[in-house]
């Protein structure tokens, strides 16, 4: 460990500009100097694997610890890999042992010579094995702060000068360090910003699509006055009620008036998620963690991290999953797919469902512990029949927005139009509405608006109801009987839709489903897709 040398690779470490590749320019650097057989770097960080450290014993504070980071060396009395980082000396307890000391005292260690026999070593035989007969350790200090240690092992006795010229190049390597982290934070914060840029245009322009919460009645006012109550908080919210009522824009509602409105608004919805990607789709993965992971990706909860994660359908997430999910909002903590490292988000939830959960808990479909966590501020929406006062504006909202989309001049609504959609239940509440009005745009002449021609084609030939009641019995209905019913709605609305899916007057549109979701229980049913 000559000056100049230690000048050459202080210089190699300053041109690097991630943490990864400084530490490994660190260590590979001086196990090329003579003599020095091992070079190891250790930082500190949070405990994350105290339940199977073999330290933990005689550790003295499991909230933080050093991790080893970086790794290398040559032994000449047997094959081990002395650069893997999963040994028994992975974490380093703070004020234990002599790279403990170091890094809980910020005071540099040398044993000149005569390792084997010193009483700071853990594994004397090993030193005598190796011929390894001195140890140096010096802090990584930057602004007064001890990030980690830097140690080398040498088979050749190291010298007072050289272990001063490691104290100044230790000094560089911190400096060195924190300047990489400080580049990673700037790359991760600016493709934070860009991923947040682009969820934030697409909701802008779905936004648009669908407009705002639009009403008068009551039973509408009674939702907004919760909304305007839990927005302000960081607490989780369960949004309730039938398909197509509105949950994701009370949502995003709820966002815009939180205090982390300036931050990103991330979707996930569950039902269109496959189940084998569940994990990768939350979580996020690393280039080669499974078949066709080419890259690494960002999973939905990084990319809200600060904002709000909207779960929709939160009802249809896999009972394997689910524990992981539960351990994100308990600890905001998670891994992604492949890989060791533990990430802290800060993220609040807002949840939606068409089912009865209390039910899926009963049946053993949906844990309950989670179920708690997720139903912390209910907020019911009522459907479109009990908010029969709001069809004026409703309508008239979603006339403009069709005609300005469709670039159609459309006569407004009058008053037997208004009859005739109050002579309605919707049961696709809202989104239906949308749908029957945009169709009556389509269908118009530009003298009148053929509401009924348009709510017609939704319906099958003969105007039959393709939701069937469920038999009014005394008692509960069996999982198996829910089960049947739900596949023979499901088989009745695809024949009614002469087994189209998709599309005005599609199966999914009669359900009041998204495609992707009757999709979804299509498969979970077991009902084929039709060839047409």
């Amino acid at each position: 460990m000559e000056p100049r040398a230690l000048q050459s690779i202080a210089l190699a470490v300053t041109e690097a500009r991630s943490v990864q590749l400084v530490l490994e320019r660190i260590v590979e650097g001086l196990t090329g100097q003579p003599g020095i057989a091992l070079a190891r770097i250790w930082l500190i960080a949070p405990g994350d694997i105290c339940s199977t450290c073999v330290m933990r014993t005689v550790c003295p504070d499991q909230s933080r610890c050093l991790h080893l980071a970086a790794s290398a060396g040559r032994s000449r009395a047997s094959a081990d890999d002395w650069g893997r980082l999963t040994g028994d000396f992975r974490r380093m307890p703070l004020n234990v042992r002599k790279v403990g000391r170091i890094g809980g005292t910020g005071t540099p260690l040398l044993i000149a010579e005569n390792l084997a026999t010193d009483s700071a070593v853990a594994r004397p035989e090993w030193a005598r094995m190796e011929g390894i007969v001195a140890f140096a350790g010096q802090p990584l200090i930057f602004k007064g702060e001890t990030l980690g240690v830097l140690a080398v092992f040498s088979r050749a006795p190291i010298r007072q000068d050289q272990f001063e010229w490691l104290r100044t190049f230790a000094d560089q390597a911190a400096v060195a360090l924190a300047n990489a982290r400080a580049f990673e934070e700037v790359v991760q914060l600016r493709q934070q910003l860009e991923l947040e840029r682009d969820h934030l245009r697409e909701e802008v322009r779905e936004a648009l699509a669908l407009g705002d919460i639009v009403g008068e009645s009551p039973a509408l006012h009674a939702v907004l006055g919760q909304v305007a109550r839990v927005a302000p908080t960081n607490a989780t919210v369960l949004l309730l009620g039938e398909s197509g009522t509105g949950k994701e824009l009370v949502a995003s509602a709820i966002h815009d008036r939180s205090s982390r409105r300036h931050r990103a608004f991330v979707r996930v919805n569950c039902a269109s998620v496959h189940a084998d990607l569940f994990e990768s789709e939350f979580f996020g993965h690393i280039k080669g963690a499974f078949t066709g992971a080419v890259r690494d990706r960002v999973g939905r909860f990084q990319l809200a991290d600060g904002g709000t994660l909207f779960l929709d359908e939160v009802g249809e997430i896999p009972p394997t999953l689910q524990a992981k999910l539960l351990r994100v909002l308990q600890e905001g903590q998670f891994e992604r797919v492949g890989e060791e490292r533990t990430r802290r988000v800060d993220v609040r939830i807002i949840a939606a469902t068409n089912r009865v959960l209390g039910h899926e808990v009963a049946a053993g479909r949906f844990r309950q512990d989670l179920y708690y966590r997720l139903s912390l501020f209910p907020i019911e929406l009522p459907p479109l029949r009990e908010r029969k006062e709001d069809l004026p504006l409703l309508g008239a909202h979603f006339l403009r927005l069709a005609s300005r989309r469709l670039t159609r001049a459309t006569p407004g609504l009058t008053k037997a139009d208004l009859e005739t959609l109050r002579h309605y239940d919707w049961p696709g509440n809202v989104r239906e509405l949308a749908h029957v009005i945009e169709r009556a745009v389509i269908l118009s002449d530009g003298q009148s608006l053929p509401i009924a021609e348009a709510m017609a084609l939704a319906l099958p030939r003969g105007g039959h109801d393709v939701f069937p009641a469920i038999p009014d019995t005394p008692g509960v209905v069996t999982a198996a009987e829910m089960r049947r019913l739900e596949q023979e709605n499901i088989q009745r609305a695809i024949e009614s839709a002469s087994g189209r899916i998709y599309g005005p007057g599609g199966a999914a549109e009669l359900l009041g489903l998204k495609p992707t979701t009757l999709a979804y229980r299509m498969k979970a049913l077991g009902i084929p897709r039709p060839r047409t």
